[in-house]
């Protein structure tokens, strides 16, 4: 596993509730400081859950992303108009595909409500309106100060002039910022009941968290608030939910089963082997259970017993392209590239060449050290990020294939792009400026090299 960058603090979100195998290249959103996970199985999951919805609600041109965080706890929300974050600790804790589609019905009511542009003209305001009550109130107290004081009746007005205003738009604010969690949560409804889904999961997971919830705002000012009062906002989605018509309709089955081997696999990658072993105990024979046996197995280890626990998968499920995947992963990094590469290519064939599983063939492909890989190398590498534009690691890996080759020119650009990807600014403009005096000025490699040197830097990149 690749390294995952640290947690930003500086992006602001509207949360759901506050209080590859996987491959963990770093994209994009890593580069702001967000811990993101890649691995196409939860991905394709989450899309599979989203797409209805966001059908539903007219957002399925929209090209909406699904962004998995790895933060334990139980979290979703939206950072701009075009993904949807979703924590590891928010799967994990959904027992049902149900309870999860809930969360991600809530999210794009705030999507498709355009609630965070809204929110950021309500901080526009709030700030202009906050910045007018300071000029008046320091006038007053400058009035005051003139007249007899600090003590006197004008600078005691001017005081007030300055913080009495202030509260009131905070209120207003925050009263607004409830308001937005109560239409998210009646759009989520409204998509759910538009796929013919329940809304009990979402209800489910809102209650569990309502007496979490209750300690902490006993006493409370409603009004200081950013979401409705747990109590009242559960009665109000109760009631809301048991109208529906599919309240007791149930997941079905194969659905679960991938949401259990999904769940699965993010404990057996995410969590201690103790940890994983005691939530699928050696008893367990279910295939989630032996999935994530078989990863911990691999990733401490024992890869010639995992091999033989991921073959025992592969013969049951002999069109799972996960499992494919996973045995490649597994001799890739047990140091066997080259027997890498059968399993990878079947799992790329099974996922309709998945971007990230062809990287992951493109890198053993590499590894292999062998020549006669290199142009298949270049060509999947290609191929892969051409369709998947923020993962380092299909660019470092073409830029070794081309190193290999011999092509300087495009293995500087690769590298360039690598780095850009990954947050380091400063390294990308240099290896795209050497790539720059190795290409023809104006041909494609140019164009794409220059653009990287006259780049700003993804939000929480150091430009230096």
């Amino acid at each position: 596993m690749l390294p995952i960058a640290p947690r930003s603090r500086s992006a602001r979100i509207i949360a759901f509730a506050t209080a590859a195998a996987i491959a963990l290249a770093p994209t994009a959103a890593s580069a702001q400081g967000l811990p993101v996970i890649r691995d196409t199985e939860a991905e394709q999951l989450l899309r599979d859950y989203t797409r209805p919805i966001l059908r539903a609600a007219g957002l399925e041109k929209q090209n909406i992303q699904m962004v998995i965080i790895n933060q334990a706890s139980f979290n979703a929300f939206v950072a701009d108009g075009r993904r949807i974050f979703v924590n590891t600790g928010a799967i994990m804790q959904s027992e049902t595909p149900n309870q999860i589609i809930g969360v991600l019905a809530h999210e794009t009511g705030h999507l498709a409500g355009g609630h965070l542009a809204k929110i950021r003209e309500q901080l526009a305001n709030a700030q202009t309106q906050m910045i007018i009550a300071m000029l008046l109130g320091a006038g007053a107290l400058v009035a005051g100060a003139r007249s007899g004081g600090p003590s006197s009746g004008m600078s005691q007005a001017g005081v007030a002039a300055i913080q009495a205003p202030q509260e009131m738009i905070r209120r207003n604010l925050l009263s607004y910022q409830r308001q937005q969690e109560e239409n998210a949560d009646r759009a989520g409804v409204k998509y759910l009941n538009a796929t013919s889904q329940s809304s009990r999961g979402m209800y489910e997971t809102f209650k569990r968290f309502t007496s979490d919830s209750l300690f902490a705002s006993r006493g409370a000012d409603p009004y200081l608030q950013s979401h409705p009062m747990p109590a009242e906002r559960v009665a109000a989605l109760e009631e809301l939910a048991r109208s529906s018509p599919y309240w007791d309709k149930k997941d079905d089955a194969a659905l679960q089963l991938r949401h259990d081997m999904v769940r699965a696999k993010i404990s057996a990658f995410m969590e201690r082997p103790d940890t994983v072993y005691r939530r699928y105990v050696s008893s367990n024979s279910s295939l989630p259970a032996r999935y994530a046996r078989a990863i911990v197995t691999y990733r401490h280890g024992d890869l010639r017993s995992a091999i033989t626990q991921i073959d025992a998968l592969i013969q049951e499920h002999p069109n799972n392209p996960y499992f494919y995947e996973l045995r490649g992963q597994a001799l890739l990094e047990g140091g066997r590239p080259a027997e890498a590469i059968a399993p990878l290519r079947r799992a790329v064939q099974l996922s309709n060449s998945a971007p990230l599983i062809e990287m992951l063939l493109g890198q053993a492909l590499v590894a292999s050290n062998s020549n006669a890989h290199t142009d298949e190398a270049i060509s999947i590498l290609r191929a892969a990020t051409s369709r998947e534009t923020e993962a380092p690691l299909g660019f470092s890996q073409l830029a070794m294939a081309y190193g290999r080759k011999g092509d300087y020119a495009q293995a500087d650009l690769a590298s360039a792009q690598a780095a850009y990807l990954r947050g380091d600014s400063k390294t990308a403009r240099e290896l795209a400026s050497r790539a720059k005096t190795r290409f023809a000025i104006g041909t494609p490699g140019w164009v794409k090299a220059d653009d990287i040197v006259s780049a700003r830097p993804l939000p929480g990149q150091r430009n230096n």
